[in-house]
């Protein structure tokens, strides 16, 4: 009882931030269906493009230094997070320029392999680099326990957005993707703006030594972030590649919205009371709970995403036909994919071994994943894409079932 209580109390100063957080990531999610809705499939297929460029550029921009400011600055001294903090964000900045450089340098091999034209490109790497400061002043603010600043910041630029693109397609009637995709590029930089502000960056703590650490801190979830993210956003170059802009469109509503609504709920929602659950249970008793768990997890998160889009499909208008048959593809994927994530973070849980045991997954999976998606795509387009992405998250999950089992047998 005492137990309960103790956790009940460490949980309610962030419940309600919390909460917040999940209506602005909620808000956010609702302005990208709102520009698919305005702007047509062919310019939201372009959107959706360079978003994918980013999310898998963020990667090495950032290689997981946010992740390691949320270990790091709760449990430092004061001084220290000071020093973390001003190390951290020199050292990003700098990363993130060089790969942009060398991004910029190498357009004619990159343009030619994604189908894609140079400004297509920058536009990606400039959206790569404002998600990169984005997601790593959050993590300064999440790490020093500004719970409530950094949910009321995330929705006031949620909303800024929002009103941002209504504007843009109410009064100026923009169907074109690139003035959405510079006010989603300002709000991430307005965003770090105000949280830098608010941490006050002390330049002068840079610490060469300690950059060097924080990066091998992090090097096995960039390893992990830089194979799911390749697995996870090729999709859509695949699809870009095969098909085109306007394909790349409805597969985003098909594939894209139902997986990040989800992704909204889980990561600002249940993740709040599972997370702490995983980090100190039994990781044995963990993966054959989970195992136990898989099929009902997938069933009802299929379930769930398949319901959902009855409601958003009649809001989208012509140039988004809705099928049953599908959405009943993407129903599969999403709840395989939710299943696969569930077992991710539960490894991500048991510090080097759980991230040695994905990451020899993800490097014995990733191959015939892909090979089945480009095969999918090639011969399908829209369909194949659906039905590549439930079969890659099958094969993963299969996988990482498989080797968890082995690995986390109780002794006899």
């Amino acid at each position: 009882m005492r137990l309960l209580k103790s956790r009940t109390a460490r949980l309610r100063p962030v419940a309600g931030p919390t909460l917040v957080s999940t209506v602005a990531s909620g808000t956010a999610a609702a302005t990208t269906l709102v520009i698919a809705r305005g702007a047509g499939a062919s310019a939201f297929g372009q959107f959706t493009v360079v978003l994918s460029i980013a999310l898998i550029v963020t990667v090495g921009m950032l290689t997981s230094l946010h992740y390691v400011m949320l270990q790091e600055l709760p449990r430092a001294e004061p001084g220290r997070r000071a020093e973390l903090v001003a190390t951290a964000l020199p050292a990003t900045l700098a990363v993130s320029a060089g790969l942009a450089a060398l991004g910029l340098l190498a357009a004619p091999l990159l343009t030619a392999a994604l189908n894609v034209d140079t400004r297509t490109l920058a536009f990606g790497l400039a959206l790569a680099a404002s998600m990169t400061v984005n997601q790593l002043t959050e993590s300064f603010l999440r790490g020093l326990k500004r719970f409530a600043f950094v949910a009321g910041l995330k929705l006031a630029i949620a909303v800024v957005y929002l009103g941002a693109a209504s504007s843009c397609l109410l009064v100026l009637g923009i169907r074109e993707a690139e003035p959405y995709l510079v006010a989603l590029i300002a709000t991430n930089v307005a965003f770090a703006v105000a949280a830098l502000a608010a941490v006050r960056v002390r330049p002068g703590l840079w610490s060469a030594r300690l950059a060097r650490s924080l990066y091998r801190h992090g090097m096995y979830v960039t390893v992990i972030a830089a194979l799911t993210g390749v697995l996870f956003g090729v999709d859509v170059i695949f699809l870009n590649h095969w098909a085109g802009p306007a394909e790349v469109g409805v597969y985003s509503v098909y594939n894209g919205f139902p997986k990040r609504l989800l992704g909204v709920v889980f990561t600002d929602g249940v993740g709040l009371v599972l997370l702490p659950v995983m980090a100190t249970m039994d990781k044995a008793l963990l993966m054959r709970r989970i195992a136990r768990l898989v099929p009902a997890v997938a069933g009802v998160t299929a379930v769930f995403s398949f319901a959902a889009s009855t409601v958003f499909f009649r809001v989208m208008g012509g140039e988004y036909p809705y099928s049953p048959g599908l959405m009943a593809l993407s129903a599969l994927g999403i709840g395989a994919h939710t299943a696969f994530n569930l077992y991710s973070v539960a490894l991500s849980m048991d510090g080097v071994r759980g991230a040695r045991v994905l990451i020899g997954c993800l490097a014995a999976g990733t191959p015939p994943a892909l090979a089945v998606l480009a095969a999918c795509i090639h011969r399908q387009g829209l369909a194949g894409g659906l039905a590549g992405f439930a079969l890659a998250n099958l094969v993963l999950l299969a996988v990482v079932a498989v080797a968890a089992a082995r690995v986390y047998r109780s002794p006899p």
